[in-house]
């Protein structure tokens, strides 16, 4: 051997034993040197280490242990596939060798990675179930182009990071390995050594499962192969969530809907959670569940907001198998499942994306981009190709993989700003010098164009709190391309309204009013959500002013103005049924209020709400649509009574009144468009709903007498906090 090939060795082992090759691949594994060939393998802690034949079995000789503790090698080696039978102080290990293996990944993935425009990343990238020269095991990538070394650790080799250092693939910036015979359900991270240093172990940003929180490791999971059964709903979906059609949307924590056992109880899994959440929901008449998120994210009290594996389903509730099967169940009890997703931002936890190569790789670099104050946590930097993509690539995995029916982004006008949330001189304009994350906004646009594209029918759902323009407008226009917007402003408004006591409501009157002035201008979602009753807000019930049987009536009044009003539904768990407490993730509801007709009646109210909703195409065909709606009275500050007509594509109406004071409004008239006679579709202050039972009841017949604008009038007894809804007979 040359002095120089001697000093290229030794700088290979020293390599290899202070865990700093960067090129394992380029000393390990067999090599035809000139002398013959020659296979070399790094064992730390290794006591002996055979040559076995790779078909035959047989015992071709020892390898040979030079004066490197762990480094072993076999010189003359034969041209064909070998094993390696290693003898450990606590048993033996056959096995074939990781360094013998070829470039696993392919050009095109990885060309596609590195553009941003591979969809299919959790089915490629990560750690994979795969076979590589008919030899079974798990094909291990990760995205870390500035870092020094990698190795994929685990209890396979003891956590060691010298055992299996990866290949990285240039110029893709992606480290691959394949290890031989490992098997799903293994525990694994990534040890990373950046240019400044060896990183905290790293979890896999593209793991498909991880362990039980406070566990922090990711777990090989083989793709998901389930048995699914909801075609039917999959091939009807597109018109079942068309703009037309109802959507009433029971949002849900899995964490703390219910729970069993005494005090906090144990978790429901998604088994438990398919047998009791989905009757419930399907009783009461909503047409979806919304879930906070269930990535997996490492803090339960973050509620799944801030989430770490935009892949993995948490393991809080079961397998990504048991997921798979409670969308199903859904879907076969004809309800549509919606995710919250997050493409804002991710904590700053050690094992996690921050700093994942020892540079700032998912996020902005300067802090003033890259890190949220109000959150703690580092912001996306989606004008990175690679990190766009792998975005993309994480919403397309939850709705084609799990067949979800939409995500609603959250966060997205912190998104849209690069100074949301910060003082002057603490945000970096755009190269336009402008405020706008020019970055985002066009992710945004390209998630929503590729979902149209690749699921449709699926929905995209904006939480965006601006007044930003045309959000929910196709991009072809200029828009932002979402399905919907939660109607921030309305429920702001209408929450204000609601609370003040009744007697003040009529120097407020124009907080109802102001919505209906750009109900239009989306296509909108009216959203009383988890947000709305933690944090000292109170619950809903308990934001409602006056004594006990006044909450509960305008509760009712409420929920009904809500239902009756232009958008779709949704609502946070507990107050459908009226909960006292505010709402808190580590206890589940207080399902024994149900035993009291108050909140019975609330409930009876959800559901009678939603079947009216489902079944009159007045209140749910025309939302985004200014023809759908009419108002009657918007000006009666002196008694707080709002009317209004709701329209469906026939033009046949429904009329809505609603009394927002507890004095009963006795023989009021009120014009509507038909003559004839018109019955009482719901009175929220019925015996039913735990109310007073005044207010009309029954049918009405309209006379012959102008009122508002309409050649006819009905003559109705206004019940005290309530709502009449009425539709023509012949509707």
């Amino acid at each position: 051997m040359s002095d120089n090939a001697a000093y290229d060795e030794r700088q290979h082992i020293q390599a290899l034993v202070r865990a700093e090759h960067g090129d394992p691949f380029a000393y390990l594994g067999p090599h035809d040197e000139s002398d013959g060939r020659v296979i070399r393998t790094y064992l730390p802690t290794a006591l002996r280490v055979e040559l076995l034949d790779g078909e035959s079995g047989a015992t071709l000789g020892d390898m040979q242990q030079d004066q490197t503790p762990g480094l072993f090698r076999f010189t003359q080696a034969p041209q064909r596939p070998y094993r390696l039978r290693i003898h450990w102080a606590i048993g033996e290990q056959e096995t074939e060798d990781p360094y013998a293996f070829g470039a696993l990944l392919g050009d095109m993935d990885l060309y596609l990675f590195n553009e941003g425009n591979h969809r299919t990343m959790g089915q490629v990238f990560g750690a994979q179930l795969a076979s590589h020269d008919g030899i079974s095991g798990v094909r291990f990538s990760v995205w870390a182009p500035n870092a020094r070394r990698v190795s994929v650790v685990g209890a396979f080799n003891v956590w060691d990071g010298r055992r299996h250092p990866m290949r990285l693939r240039h110029p893709a910036g992606i480290w691959e390995l394949f290890v031989p015979r490992l098997q799903a359900g293994e525990a694994y991270k990534f040890e990373i050594l950046g240019q400044n240093g060896l990183l905290p172990l790293k979890a896999d940003p593209l793991a498909l499962a991880t362990e039980l929180p406070p566990a922090t490791g990711s777990v090989v999971a083989p793709p998901l192969h389930f048995d699914w059964h909801d075609q039917a709903w999959m091939d009807a979906r597109q018109a079942h969530q068309a703009h037309n059609q109802p959507l009433s949307i029971y949002e849900v924590h899995a964490g703390s809907w219910r729970r069993e056992g005494e005090g906090e109880g144990q978790l429901l899994g998604w088994r438990e959670l398919g047998e009791q959440l989905i009757p419930y929901v399907t009783q009461l008449g909503f047409t979806h569940i919304e879930l906070l998120p269930v990535m997996e994210h490492p803090f339960g009290g973050s509620w799944g907001y801030q989430p770490l594996s935009q892949f993995a389903p948490t393991a809080r509730y079961g397998t990504p198998q048991e997921f798979a099967a409670f969308v199903d169940a859904c879907h076969q009890a004809g309800i549509g499942v919606i995710l919250d997703w997050v493409p804002a931002h991710f904590p700053t936890d050690s094992h996690g994306l921050g700093r994942f190569d020892g540079t700032a790789l998912y996020e902005y670099q300067h802090p003033y981009e890259g890190f949220h104050q109000d959150w703690d946590t580092y912001i996306y930097n989606l004008g990175r190709t690679e990190v766009h993509g792998f975005m993309l690539a994480s919403a397309l995995h939850w709705l084609r993989v799990y067949h979800i029916d939409g995500l609603r982004v959250d966060a997205v006008a912190s998104m849209l700003y690069r100074d949301y949330s910060r003082k002057d001189g603490e945000w970096i304009p755009n190269r336009h010098g402008g405020r706008e994350n020019l970055e985002a906004i066009d992710f945004l646009r390209h998630l929503n164009d590729v979902v149209a594209t690749e699921v449709p029918g699926a929905l995209v759902i904006a939480e965006e709190s601006t007044a930003w323009p045309g959000v929910s407008r196709p991009t072809r226009e200029g828009g932002l391309g979402f399905a919907y917007k939660w109607n921030m402003g309305w429920m702001h408004d209408s929450l204000k309204y609601a609370s003040e006591d009744p007697l003040y409501r009529g120097h407020h009157h124009h907080q109802l009013t102001f919505g209906l002035l750009y109900a239009f201008s989306e296509h909108f979602i009216l959203p009383i959500s988890h947000d709305e009753v933690v944090h000292g807000k109170r619950s809903l019930l308990d934001k409602m002013p006056g004594d006990r049987w006044q909450k509960f009536a305008n509760l009712r009044l409420y929920l009904s103005f809500m239902w009756s009003h232009p958008g779709k539904k949704l609502l946070f768990m507990g107050c459908e049924f009226g909960q006292w407490r505010e709402w808190s993730h580590d206890h589940p509801l207080d399902w024994y209020l149900l035993m009291y007709g108050e909140h019975q009646g609330v409930q009876n109210l959800v559901g009678d709400l939603n079947y009216l909703y489902r079944h009159q195409c007045a209140l749910h065909q025309l939302d985004g649509q200014a023809e759908g709606f009419q108002w009657l009275i918007g000006d009666d500050k002196a008694n707080s009574v709002y009317a209004w007509l709701r329209k469906g594509e026939d033009g046949m109406p429904l009329l809505v009144v609603h009394n927002f004071t507890p004095t009963p409004r006795l023989g009021y008239r009120i014009g509507v468009p038909l003559a004839g006679n018109w019955a009482v579709a719901l009175n929220s202050d019925a015996e039913r709903y735990a109310g007073s039972a005044a207010g009309s009841q029954g049918e009405l017949t309209a006379e012959e007498a102008v009122s508002h604008g309409e050649a006819y009038s009905l003559v109705l007894d206004l019940p005290p906090l309530g709502t009449l809804i009425l539709r023509p007979e012949s509707s």
